[in-house]
């Protein structure tokens, strides 16, 4: 069964199949994984890019999504692309003879989740394809504040905000750091079920970042009940796919 999320935006990691250029791969933005992989197999009139254009089929076999916004995830994509000319990617080593590009795709990615801005995200790595999935080395294995699954994906559109459900849900919702209202596009819940605390994004990531410099948090202490949570589950279940979480593999 896929996942859905909402607020997509993904980076996707495609493998060629055509036995003339089996091997190819080509790294993409996307906020629809299923409808972009029908784009590239069936060619640029169909919205496909010109570097995958008749040399298909394309498996789409790993997708990173969790990103806040689509310049976020472009700059992420662009990075990957190019890690020769990415400032952030200067100390990674080049493709070696013997390594095989799809082999060499994974290695700048375990890197790349390793640099700032994008390891302090909560990212969320997805395996679309067992088949092709390799193993992140023990001191390059992503931040445990990210999430490493497996499975399929659906975008669901996020709830419009004149939806009633959502307008009844929202007027008892009162942050217990600022004593607010909160709106539903800036509340978090905490993730203990038994917990009612609603906190703003920014009052909570105030919290736990306390005399730190940086901007994203990476867990603290909910100001309720004292549960350790991480910052990237809080966001994830947000956009609608923690319930998933407790299945991930790390």
């Amino acid at each position: 069964m896929a996942d859905e999320i909402e607020n997509f935006f993904g980076v996707y990691l495609l493998y060629c199949l055509n036995e003339k250029s089996k091997g190819k791969t080509y790294i993409g933005y996307t906020k629809d994984p299923n409808r972009r992989i029908k784009q590239h197999n069936k060619g640029v009139k169909s919205g496909g890019a010109r570097k995958t254009s008749r040399r298909g089929p394309w498996e789409m076999v790993l997708i990173v999504h969790g990103f806040p916004n689509d310049i976020t995830a472009l700059r992420f994509e662009w990075a990957w692309q190019n890690p020769k000319t990415s400032r952030r990617l200067k100390h990674i080593a080049p493709k070696a003879r013997t390594e095989k590009e799809y082999d060499y795709c994974i290695r700048i990615l375990s890197e790349m989740l390793h640099v700032g801005p994008w390891n302090r995200l909560a990212l969320s790595v997805r395996w679309l394809n067992m088949l092709y999935r390799r193993d992140f080395s023990d001191d390059k294995f992503p931040p445990m504040h990210m999430s490493i699954c497996q499975g399929p994906v659906v975008c669901k559109k996020p709830a419009l905000p004149n939806d009633i459900s959502l307008l009844e849900g929202s007027k008892s919702q009162i942050c217990v750091l600022c004593a607010r209202i909160c709106s539903a596009e800036s509340l978090l819940n905490c993730l203990d079920p038994d917990c009612q605390a609603v906190t703003h994004i920014q009052c909570l990531a105030k919290r736990f970042l306390g005399s730190s410099d940086h901007i994203i948090p990476i867990d603290g202490e909910c100001p309720a009940c004292g549960i350790r949570v991480l910052w990237g589950d809080l966001i994830r279940r947000k956009n609608g796919c923690y319930k998933n979480l407790s299945a991930t593999s790390r």
